[in-house]
């Protein structure tokens, strides 16, 4: 049980979604590890918010992602289903057949050497026959290694992370993978294409009974929960699951806090007309649906538009991507990711996932966009009001949800800035110094961000949460970072060190601004100039013209919803 946490949920729907997934986790075990190793006291972050303890057959201590993610045969690699903790159910099980066994054995995936070479670094097998891995906080986990120094871990690269499982180093709970063997990974044929298939999937009872026990088995041992953050894909047949998984948890789970993040990768190829228009069309259902079952969604994207029309992916001072590489583009929504979902996972006064969608969402505004500055800027021994002075407005951030910059009023935002040193929170000039700004006479640093979105947006309802932990950025994570960033993600002022960058200062923003508004808006007027009658496949999926005509109207109405009130024109 995670006494006294307030626990979420988390849902992965996709393959996309699982590479963003996997950043994820990987950036929750690298904090975790850390502050085991140095033997820190609790952080600013409760991990129980996100995981949970167990207890392998063997009696040994588990501690392992509150995660149901569901995706398609083929996805998996050399991962097993049941994971790797608690032992193959199926070949432990006894056998009470005594007659004639005939064993047929699928061909398996050769195991990944990253991974392999992972578990060595991660522990080893002691006399006795048990495997040992490193100790984990709170007094959690088996006992910590004593005996050979680890070696060094392979560093997995793009072409080597051909899904989600090949760089994900978290060990899942048996109950935590869904596999849909209904629809295939690769391949041309048997793909989950549109959104009919995916609402349908979960009207089979087969998929919706797995589903609901799963659900149920992590929901049950939970003390307080306070809600459910699904990671969707957007552009494919997910969205209709999505839509259908939302839904039920809506029905099912009342009152409980439903926080969707849609996902789309890199920009699209203007030579697949059929998959852009699929991509359009799934996109506009699994924002009408889920915004409707939803506290809040957001998407996230590091493309230019949720339209037709192609626009480059977004781009960032200091980091250097590849946007067709899904493992590139995850990994920095991942990083986004991890900094805004910060004021439900703190420790000390959390914002409930409620109250956060609940700031952002007044008078139907369900969706909402996301910024960042990835690293945010700062120069080694430079003072926040000083760097902030420096970044200007909200024009600095970069959109990271396919809608363009932020433009027009400003209704609603809350805005996290994590991994500065406590003394750089604020400016101490010497007295009788003119003071620079307001921001160089507050007192605190939580004070000088309130201060900062104060001046930008002064007709904004702003919440700032300041967090000291910078967010972790260690194999796997791929190797994105400019040579100007020092080992902490500080700029150098002189020549690079080589080293490589470990962690990083963050900025990361969600906002409700009329910048939505076109974005939806654009986004309808993309649909209805569509014939659908040419795209017959996808309307066979389950989907009617009466269907395309609500979720036409719907967006409308959604659009509409951001237009004027009480915001500041940038």
């Amino acid at each position: 049980m995670a006494g006294g946490a307030r626990e979420v949920l988390t849902l992965q729907l996709g393959h996309f979604a699982g590479f963003v997934g996997a950043h994820w986790w990987n950036q929750q075990d690298a904090a975790l590890c850390d502050a085991a190793d140095a033997g820190e006291p609790p952080g600013e972050l409760c991990p129980d918010v996100l995981y949970r303890a167990g207890r392998t057959p063997s009696g040994q201590d588990t501690y392992t992602p509150r995660l149901v993610l569901m995706d398609l045969k083929g996805s998996l690699s050399s991962l097993k289903q049941e994971g790797g903790l608690y032992g193959d159910r199926q070949l432990d099980a006894a056998i009470a057949w005594q007659g004639k066994l005939t064993t047929h054995k699928e061909e398996l995936c050769p195991p990944n050497p990253y991974l392999q070479d992972l578990l060595s670094a991660e522990g080893v097998l002691s006399s006795d026959g048990t495997w040992r891995v490193k100790s984990i906080p709170n007094g959690k986990g088996p006992p910590p290694l004593t005996a050979a120094t680890a070696p060094k871990p392979l560093v997995p690269t793009e072409s080597s992370s051909r899904v989600w499982s090949d760089f994900l180093r978290v060990h899942l709970h048996p109950r935590s993978i869904c596999m849909i063997q209904k629809y295939n990974h690769d391949g041309e044929a048997g793909r989950l294409e549109a959104f009919g298939q995916g609402e349908s999937l979960l009207k089979e009872p087969r998929y919706l009974e797995e589903l609901e026990d799963r659900l149920h088995f992590f929901v049950e041992e939970c003390d307080y929960l306070q809600g459910f953050q699904i990671l969707c894909d957007l552009h494919d047949g997910f969205s209709g699951v999505g839509a259908k998984a939302t839904e039920l948890l809506r029905d099912e789970y009342s009152g409980r806090g439903i926080i969707t993040w849609g996902l789309l990768p890199g920009p699209y190829s203007l030579g697949e007309p059929q998959k852009n228009i699929y991509r359009l069309l799934n996109t506009a259902f699994g924002l009408v649906h889920m915004s409707a079952h939803s506290s809040l969604v957001c998407p996230l994207s590091l493309g230019g538009s949720l339209g037709l029309r192609p626009e480059p992916p977004v781009t960032f001072p200091h980091l250097r991507y590849d946007a067709t590489l899904p493992f590139h583009c995850a990994a920095i929504l991942a990083t986004a990711l991890d900094t805004v979902t910060v004021p439900y996972r703190r420790r000390s006064s959390p914002v409930s996932m409620v109250h956060l969608a609940d700031t952002l969402n007044s008078s139907g505004k369900k969706v909402a966009t996301a910024a960042a500055a990835i690293p945010f800027p700062l120069v080694p021994g430079q003072c926040l009001p000083d760097a902030l002075a420096q970044l200007g407005g909200a024009a600095a951030w970069t959109p990271l949800s396919a809608c363009g910059r932020p433009s027009g009023a400003r209704f609603a935002q809350s805005v996290v800035l994590r991994g500065l040193d406590k003394a750089c929170l604020t400016s101490r000039p010497a007295p009788g110094t003119r003071l620079p700004s307001p921001l160089h006479a507050c007192d605190t640093g939580e004070d000088v961000l309130a201060q900062y979105l104060q001046q930008q947006q002064p007709r904004a309802r702003s919440s700032a949460h300041l967090l000291l932990a910078p967010c972790k950025v260690v194999p796997p994570y791929p190797c994105l970072f400019s040579p100007s960033l020092g080992r902490h993600g500080l700029l150098l002022d002189g020549p690079p060190s080589g080293a490589a960058v470990e962690s990083i200062p963050v900025l990361g923003a969600l906002c409700s601004s009329s910048t939505l508004g076109r974005a939806l808006g654009d986004l309808a007027r993309d649909l209805g100039k569509l014939d659908v009658r040419r795209w017959a496949s996808f309307m066979d999926a389950g989907v009617e013209q009466g269907d395309v005509e609500e979720a036409l109207q719907e967006l409308g109405s959604l659009a509409q919803c951001y237009q004027g009130g009480d915001g500041l024109a940038d």
